[in-house]
């Protein structure tokens, strides 16, 4: 028997969470690796799970949510995995699709897991989660689009959040200057400690302007926000340089025009980080193990249980949650 965090539908067809005791029989069929899980993190779309309504995400009830997790491998019918191996798991619509995470045991396929990094424990590995994954793709996009410390400054939107604060912590450390985001002024110390130079006020880079081109000013850019905000920037970025564009806090909208990149020659990159093939996972957790200083990682880090997640899903909907959250689903 083991505990998971099971989603249920009521009556009226909204979804309850509650702690369950569950056996192996009760995971679904399908996977062919068997994981003692041992820690899990809070995204976005997590709290859209753990809505009433499961965000449009969930398909079928009972669930486990649950979008990421690491643990330790109990028994696997594939031979690329043994038991004692530890493994992470990002992406590939677990935790919406299939079960996830928020639960002491996950059946799931070979396919979607990643050898942990050497020196990098399962604690780690779910205190940079998908966030920090998807931070390391758009620094790694941004880089091999033609981003150099020389070039200049680099803007970090929704720069408090877990995305962007990884995103500033790996960009600082490796000689970025970074300009982070953020519409909550109380955030201000925690970002210079990850390595922000400055901070840029939302309310700057919220308003729309008629100007389709502003002064030449980012040399690149993490965007976690879209809408308005990512019109705006798009005006703003130096000749040539590019955003990568990880998240829609702001709206899926774009309100903007060609002319940025007819003019200055700009970039805007989609990052996914749910369909991504092995190689580039592998490739970018290895990266994120080496550019991502653990100390900066821990002082992002707020720990939580199982029955936290409720309150922490809907937190993270309003934007109330700073920097990354570790589910001891064990505890």
């Amino acid at each position: 028997m083991f505990k998971a965090l099971l989603l249920t539908q009521t009556d009226d067809g909204l979804a309850e969470a509650n702690i369950t005791e569950l056996s192996e029989d009760d995971l679904p069929t399908g996977g062919d690796v068997t994981v003692a899980v041992e820690y899990s993190t809070v995204n976005y779309k997590d709290g859209l799970c753990l809505s009433p309504k499961g965000g449009g995400l969930v398909r079928q009830y009972p669930h486990v949510a649950g979008i990421d997790f690491a643990g330790t491998v109990e028994s696997s019918d594939d031979d690329r995995y043994k038991p004692g191996d530890k493994v992470v798991l990002t992406g590939w619509r677990v935790g919406e699709v299939h079960w996830g995470g928020y639960a002491q045991k996950a059946r799931v396929k070979a396919d979607w897991l990643v050898p942990l990094p050497d020196g990098v424990t399962t604690w780690q590995t779910m205190a940079i989660g998908t966030a920090g994954f998807t931070a390391m793709l758009a620094v790694m996009a941004l880089e091999d689009h033609g981003l150099t410390p020389d070039k200049g400054e680099v803007l970090v939107t929704g720069a408090a959040g877990g995305v962007g604060s990884v995103a500033t912590a790996i960009l600082a450390n490796r000689g970025y200057e970074v300009a982070g985001v953020t519409g909550r002024p109380e955030t201000a110390d925690y970002l210079k400690e990850l390595g922000a130079s400055r901070i840029v006020p939302r309310e700057e880079l919220n308003e729309t302007t008629k100007r389709p081109l502003e002064t030449e000013t980012w040399a690149g850019c993490v965007d976690a926000v879209g809408g308005e905000m990512l019109a705006r920037v798009l005006g703003q970025m130096k000749y040539g340089a590019s955003v990568a564009a990880v998240g829609l806090a702001g709206g899926a909208a774009l309100p903007a025009t060609v002319v940025p990149f007819l003019l200055r020659s700009v970039n805007l990159l989609g990052i996914d980080s749910v369909m991504q093939p092995f190689e580039n996972r592998q490739r970018a957790w290895q990266r994120v193990s080496k550019d991502l200083p653990m100390d900066k990682l821990e002082s992002m880090v707020h720990p939580a249980t199982l029955s936290d997640l409720p309150k922490l899903g809907a937190d993270i909907l309003k934007g109330q949650v700073k920097g990354r959250v570790v589910v001891d689903v064990n505890a």
